[in-house]
């Protein structure tokens, strides 16, 4: 894809000043601003779309029409619960998006623009065509600009182009919207705006708030593939054998027995949809995403809720997440080889624009006396862990360089023997960040700065060192990641003694921390270095990204959290990506989860909501498959054996909502900290196809058997009905297991509901439900309990294989 061409319109814009506020209310007013907002999440008719307008309504709502027209409409109320369910549905994610579209525009990041000489901070929307964009490490670029100055500027353009390395750009280049700035500033003009800017032109689905594709929804979609094939066959299968038991075409066209013909198999080809589990799954994810809004946990898209539940290994980036982020300067540790002017450029690192969180440390401990005027800087990446400036004269005149002391003087730096070495190690070890002030007599040169390469002959001058509070809730939140079996890797750019002294002080077990630098290229060695060690340090942004692939190669679903833009590679790899709030615009832009107020306690909770979600979808998914199994099996048994079928569509509506519609909202929400192993689909079927078997067989033997008996059909339907009542109830109570005091209160009131509709009059009258008589009473009887008896064999033997399985991977 092609961005489309620059405005003919642009005009010379001085990069010091910007536009005037006359010319920025011109422009906004003639259209050429920045207004085009994509949805953060799924449009109302998506929404709309999703629920209502599927295959599967289409035939329900088809057949309830029919109904209506042949006079049956006391045999559509399936109608009337595939009503509510769509209902429920769009209802259920109408209030999602309602309150993460809220979150996602108080959330929003910010536009720095130059107007007037003064930089301001805007809406992205209010960018208008001709600002000037003032870009700093962090900043995600909010419309398609030109670079009028450049200072060690590097964009990446991953979300746009797919490749991962930074671009470095000059003066003339162009930057697309939708690029994150990962090292160095500068100053663009607006080129295009709105529909017109290149990340508008194609959706961006990793800042969408939508229902990707996920293992949950892909197994339940290719459940109803498989059933859409079969309904069209087996419903012309059920609508022969009906008529051929009516006496044949013509007579059943003569006597008009075809209706209850149609009416049998519109029975059955209902209850072999399993409507209810594309709502549980939507509903399940929408709810899941409004509990963590509540807790202050934004979720750019809903299937992330599910991945939580896999999550497996969880990367944790130092600074910011297990620290608050909040550094400040502890001491200046001289060395014995002082340079004059050291404490002026401290001063100048502090004040100087493009200043990170810890070089602006500085600013109170040395504040500007006489302001040093550089001439020639490189700014500081995340890459290589160090800056440099330097002076052409004055007190301070040479080349500075400031940085990580392993960066900018190698091992010397790490090894205790040397007079470097000895006084980073022994800092380090107490959990202080340290940094290096390093001089060279000779100022940068100009290729120096351009190739960002070190000056020749720097000399340390003296050991910085700054301190990080950790997280009062870091202990507790990692004891909880280990009970839960979840595995924990600590990855930061700092001194890997600093970071293991943090790590032992959240309650990790570790001694030392693994030095990036000595990591292998090789990505299998790499993938066994991480499945050994746990902390790591002097990683750089690459590394990361390159550690979770490593350990998703060995087949872990992996979280990555973190705060600053050199986290936004890797968290946009991983699995599930968590930023913090406090963090870079880049780094939320590309997290499918954002710590609103920063809390990293908020985590269990994100997980426990992932478990909760999968594993009751998984549990109420047995329910509606075991439904769709004997339904199938049902109609293809009757159809073949060319026996009346033993329900009315209104006596199937009983069993659906009350052994598995209602009862399966409420499973489909209640706490479940159970971790999800890959497999879903399997298992449902493991327990579903056997167990809806069983109850195919044993409904068509009633029905022989009461045949045999000469039941008359009322009393034939009803004692089918009653059957399949209890056998819903215990296969409902067999997946509820282990049962809670909710769960007993779900099904006992489902079971008194069931009571009711056997034994109150109008409800008797209304469902067709007769006394079945005491010979079909014995049947009744019998077949139930054998039926229930091979309920609980599939269940035990599920569980085994379940148990093996989960021993064997």
């Amino acid at each position: 894809m092609t961005a489309s061409p620059a405005s003919p319109d642009l005009t010379v814009v001085d990069a010091g000043r910007g536009l005037s506020a006359t010319e920025v209310a011109e422009r906004a007013a003639s259209g050429r601003s920045n207004a085009f907002t994509a949805d953060s999440s799924r449009s109302a008719w998506n929404i709309i779309r999703a629920n209502v307008f599927t295959l599967f309504n289409g035939i329900v709502f088809g057949c309830f029409f029919l109904l209506f027209v042949l006079g049956r409409w006391q045999d559509a109320l399936f109608g009337l619960a595939a009503t509510a369910n769509a209902i429920i549905g769009c209802v259920q994610e109408f209030r999602a998006k309602a309150a993460l579209d809220r979150l996602a525009l108080l959330n929003a990041p910010l536009a720095r623009v130059r107007r007037d000489g003064a930089e301001a901070e805007i809406r992205p929307p209010e960018v208008v065509l001709d600002d000037v964009l003032v870009l700093r490490a962090g900043d995600q670029i909010p419309a398609d600009a030109r670079i009028l100055e450049a200072r060690g500027l590097q964009v990446d353009e991953s979300m746009l182009t797919g490749e991962s390395d930074a671009v470095d750009k000059a003066p003339g280049t162009e930057v697309l919207s939708g690029s994150l700035v990962v090292a160095g500033d500068g100053a663009a003009q607006v080129i295009r705006v709105g529909a017109d800017s290149y990340a508008n032109t194609f959706a961006a689905e990793a800042k969408r708030f939508s229902l990707v594709a996920s293992e949950l929804r892909t197994s339940v979609n290719r459940v109803l593939t498989w059933v859409s094939w079969g309904i069209g066959p087996i419903g012309l299968l059920v609508f022969n054998a009906q008529v051929l038991v009516a006496g044949g075409y013509a007579e059943a066209w003569r006597t008009g027995s075809w209706v209850q013909a149609v009416v049998n198999t519109i029975a059955s080809l209902t209850a072999m949809i399993p409507l209810g589990l594309v709502l549980m799954c939507s509903i399940a994810f929408a709810v899941g995403a409004s509990r963590l809004a509540a807790r202050q946990v934004l979720v750019n898209e809903l299937p992330a809720v599910e991945g939580l539940a896999r999550v497996d290994v969880i990367c944790l980036d130092k600074t910011g997440t297990l620290t608050l982020g909040e550094i400040r300067f502890d001491g200046a540790h001289g060395l014995p080889s002082p340079a004059p002017g050291w404490e002026q450029v401290l001063a100048w690192y502090g004040a100087a624009p493009g200043a990170n969180a810890t070089a602006r440390c500085l600013q109170e401990p040395y504040p500007v006396g006489e302001p040093l005027v550089p001439d020639e800087t490189i700014p500081f990446s995340s890459a290589r862990k160090w800056s440099a400036v330097s002076f052409a004269g004055g007190p301070a005149a040479g080349a500075w360089v400031f940085g990580a002391p392993e960066m900018v003087f190698g091992d010397a730096a790490a090894d205790p023997s040397t007079e470097l070495g000895s006084v980073v190690t022994e800092l380090a070890a107490t959990g202080r960040r340290t940094l290096v002030l390093g001089h060279a007599p000779v100022p940068l040169t100009a290729q120096q700065a351009e190739d960002e390469t070190l000056p020749a002959g720097v000399r340390a001058v003296s050991v910085l060192t700054f301190r990080e509070k950790v997280r009062p809730d870091a202990a507790h939140t990692l004891a909880y990641f280990r009970r839960q079996s979840v595995g924990i890797r600590i990855i930061s750019g700092d001194n890997p003694r600093t970071v293991a002294a943090i790590a032992r002080e959240v309650g990790l077990d570790v001694a030392e921390g693994f030095d990036a630098r000595r990591l292998p290229e090789d990505d299998e060695a790499l993938a066994d270095v991480l499945e050994r060690e746990h902390v790591f340090g002097r990683v750089t942004p690459d590394q990361k990204k390159r550690m979770v692939v490593a350990l998703q190669s060995r087949g872990h679903t992996v979280a990555m959290t973190g705060d600053g833009v050199n986290d936004a590679l890797a968290i946009k790899t991983a699995d599930i990506g968590i930023a913090m709030n406090s963090g870079a615009a880049a780094t939320k832009a590309v997290a499918r989860l954002v710590l609103l107020d920063g809390q990293f306690s908020h985590l269990p909770d994100v997980v426990a909501e992932g478990r909760q979600v999968i594993a009751n979808i998984e549990r109420v998914s047995m329910l509606f498959l075991t439904k769709t199994v004997y339904a199938t099996g049902l109609a293809i048994l009757f159809g073949v054996m060319v026996l009346e079928f033993p329900f009315l569509p209104r006596q199937l509506s009983i069993t659906d909502g009350l052994t598995i519609g209602i009862p399966a909202f409420f499973l489909a929400l209640m706490p479940n900290t159970q971790r999800y192993v890959p497999g879903f689909l399997r298992r449902s079927l493991t327990f579903a196809v056997p167990a809806g078997l069983i109850i195919a067989v044993a409904l068509t033997l009633y029905t022989r058997g009461a045949m045999a008996l000469e039941v008359p059909e009322p009393e034939l339907r009803t004692g089918a009905t009653i059957i399949l009542a209890i056998v819903g109830i215990w296969v409902l109570t067999v997946l509820a297991r282990p049962i809670t005091r909710l769960k007993t209160l779900v099904i006992g009131a489902m079971f008194i509901a069931l009571v009711v509709v056997f034994t109150v009059p109008p409800a008797t009258q209304f469902f067709q439900l007769v006394d079945p008589g005491k010979e079909a009473a014995y049947l009744v009887a019998l077949v139930t309990a054998l039926t229930i008896g091979g309920i609980e064999v599939v269940r035990f033997v599920h569980r085994r294989v379940i148990a093996r399985a989960g021993r064997t991977a």
